[in-house]
């Protein structure tokens, strides 16, 4: 699959999938929607009676008759004016009054509204009458259209009434002889009735024939009725229809399911050749702007819709394949350029507006940017009366950008100087930010720089003085801690007669004791450490060898810390030129270390490696402590990985360590990656 997911024959046969889903897909509703005069909801009714041919068929019939004997009536009730609406007749008579004050003569403004409007119904007469005839004949047209609508119904047959005037094509007048029929719709003063039980619960139907407020049902009666044989018809071609529709429903699922699918998988693959791909490959196509692209895309699908709307609804079938298959297909291939672009992110950069503004800028750019301040100034006099000259219709423009050009370069020398008053005050942190790029840009980095020189100095001596003040504190804090101990214990055995509870506390007294030599011990031996006092006798030493025997004498504490030690070495011998009880008590303090803060129960990882002209010992573990501190940190006297100094350590033995490798002529360090600490000793190889 990988192999030909992103192949160009893969791409071709995935792209005319889309086209042909589409045009199946267009082609499935133009088949149900045109062809069968039809809709897909049918596919999802029950039966003919819930069915929309149904509310077509009684329902559009039923209101019409309403409108008929509830509006209407007759034309005589029409000429008469009785369906003229008020409302709209007094708009239209005030339309006339605005003309009346506007134009006529007549209008006294020292006169009420009302003596105003008494003279405009004289002098407007005729216009009122025209008015109103107007209204009677747009009301007896539509009359006269619904009353033909009507006539031409055969079946269903239907009869309706409001006492006086009577529609009917059929010779049943009474309401049982309707009744008589397999499917009837009874209205009949505010009562509906609607056979069968199916009618009753079609909620088109109701809406349909659903009394507008402004008619009075009572006194009419409007029945409809569906004979055995055309009821029959109906129903068996609202059947041919629901199969219709079934079944183009379902084929239209599959052409969209289809079309979305292969649709997606162009735009994941579009532009790339293999999964791996971080770069886009852009087509021919692709160098179009984008407004161009998105114009043509317009344009055909335009072109689309006047095709298909100028033909006959009889040719529509046979022509929208060959239609929708070309126009498509190019439609397609716009839309994937448009898509590559997004995924390279060049659809803006791409636009042809973009495109002229960005080379202008960088024309004027490059003059100005590539002379001296002399040909900067010069540039900017001549330039700008021409840009005057040529814009002098946005003369206002011109000149606000010209305030705003001289108003940042006054505001940058402005910075500057504000910044050499504050770093002349002291404040070396202060920099100086005038832009990117132009003169008082480059001499407010040359500044900057000088601040840079100065704020390293003085962050130098800033943490000397830490570390002198941290060292103090913890060597305070961690001999403070047993003496203090050891004298409050001292006071308890003064007074003390039980011999069990002195017993205890003499044991408390030796562990404070040894725990006050230990600290005092490796305090001297870190001070020997760093002052190079200590003798050091360099020798031809077996560090593989050195390593294991070392850990063979501290296999108790092996087994009481729960570590597992793994040990990766070459198969040859690997000899250091070192002093060998030296190195042997950094390597203890690193084992110190371990023992003291690695996570119970992990690994231990201890791995030899020739590394040239020197030996590389490293061990790796996992902390038991957030690691939240840095290597240089770990590495100050008397630090710890256990900021709370809950446990036994000094904090020195890293510190000796270090000092006792670098005496040898050999380099320690540390590394934390997350909780993985790294102790890292290289030593000279003996040549």
């Amino acid at each position: 699959m990988k192999k030909y997911s992103h192949s160009i024959i893969t791409k071709i046969i995935v792209f005319l999938l889309v086209v042909t889903c589409f045009t199946g897909l267009i082609k499935t509703i133009v088949d149900v929607e045109v062809v069968h005069d039809g809709e897909f909801s049918s596919a999802f009714q029950d039966n003919y009676f819930q069915s929309h041919s149904y509310v077509k068929e009684s329902g559009y019939l039923a209101e019409d008759l309403t409108r008929l004997v509830g509006f209407y009536k007759s034309e005589e009730h029409i000429l008469n004016g009785g369906t003229v609406d008020e409302d709209e007749l007094k708009r239209r008579e005030q339309e006339l009054f605005y003309d009346f004050q506007s134009n006529s003569k007549s209008y006294n403004p020292n006169l009420t509204e009302a003596e105003n409007f008494e003279k405009f119904k004289t002098e407007y007469a005729d216009k009122i009458a025209q008015v109103r005839d107007e209204l009677i004949r747009n009301d007896l047209r539509d009359f006269h259209s619904l009353l033909q609508r009507v006539e031409e119904v055969k079946n269903p047959f239907y009869y309706a009434s409001d006492g006086v005037n009577v529609y009917k094509n059929s010779s049943n007048t009474a309401k049982e002889q309707f009744k008589s029929f397999p499917s009837y719709l009874i209205l009949e003063d505010y009562k509906n009735e609607l056979y069968p039980k199916e009618a009753e619960e079609n909620e088109n139907l109701h809406q349909a024939i659903q009394s507008k407020e402004d008619w009075d049902p009572k006194g009419q009666a409007v029945y409809v009725a569906y004979s055995k044989e055309f009821l029959q018809t109906k129903i068996q071609d609202w059947k041919e229809t629901k199969a219709i529709a079934t079944a183009s429903f379902y084929k239209l699922l599959a052409y969209l399911t289809g079309f979305i699918l292969s649709f997606l998988y162009l735009v994941f693959v579009t532009g790339r050749k293999s999964f791996k791909d971080e770069e886009l490959h852009l087509h021919s196509i692709d160098k179009l702007f984008v407004e161009l692209n998105i114009l043509i895309c317009m344009g055909l699908m335009a072109l689309w819709v006047a095709l298909l709307d100028n033909f006959a609804s009889s040719n529509i079938p046979k022509l929208v394949i060959p239609i929708t298959i070309p126009i498509s297909a190019a439609v397609l291939l716009f839309i994937l350029s448009l898509i590559r672009h997004i995924k390279n992110q060049t659809i803006f950069k791409h636009t042809l507006i973009y495109q002229i503004i960005y080379r202008l800028i960088q024309f004027v750019r490059h003059v100005y940017g590539s002379g001296s301040v002399a040909v900067k100034t010069v540039l900017i006099v001549i330039g700008y009366p021409v840009l005057v000259a040529l814009t002098f219709f946005m003369f206002p423009i011109t000149i606000g950008f010209a305030a705003w050009f001289a108003l940042k370069k006054v505001k940058a020398f402005q910075a500057i100087k504000e910044g050499v008053a504050k770093i002349k005050e002291g404040d070396i942190h202060h920099r100086i930010y005038v832009g990117e790029k132009g003169e008082f840009a480059g001499l407010a980095e040359n500044i900057n720089s000088i601040t840079d020189g100065l704020n390293s100095a003085v962050e130098s001596e800033l943490k000397s003085e830490r570390l002198k003040t941290e060292l103090i504190t913890n060597v305070s804090h961690d001999i403070r801690t047993p003496l203090t101990a050891i004298i409050t214990y001292v006071d308890l055995l003064k007074q003390e007669k039980d011999p069990v509870k002195t017993e205890k506390y003499l044991e408390v007294l030796d562990q404070k004791s040894k725990r006050l030599k230990t600290l005092t011990d490796d305090l001297f031996e870190a001070a020997k450490a760093s002052s190079g006092n200590i003798p050091v006798q360099l020798g031809r030493v077996d560090i593989v060898s050195l390593v294991t025997q070392g850990l063979g004498e501290v296999s108790d504490k092996i087994e009481a810390s729960g570590l597992d030690f793994k040990i990766n070495y070459p198969d040859e011998k690997l000899y250091v030129l070192a002093d060998g009880k030296l190195l042997w008590r950094s390597i203890e303090n690193v084992l110190s270390n371990t023992f003291k803060y690695a996570l119970p129960g992990s690994r231990v990882y201890i791995q030899f490696e020739d590394a040239g002209n020197v030996i590389l010992l490293t061990f790796k573990n996992m902390s038991a402590y957030e690691l939240n501190i840095s290597a240089d940190e770990l590495m100050e006297r008397f630090k710890r990985g256990d900021e709370s100094r809950t446990s036994q350590g000094s904090g020195l033995g890293l510190s000796i360590a270090q000092s006792l490798i670098e005496n040898q002529g050999g380099k320690f360090a540390i590394q934390i990656d997350g909780d993985l600490f790294k102790s890292m000793i290289y030593m000279p190889k003996d040549q």
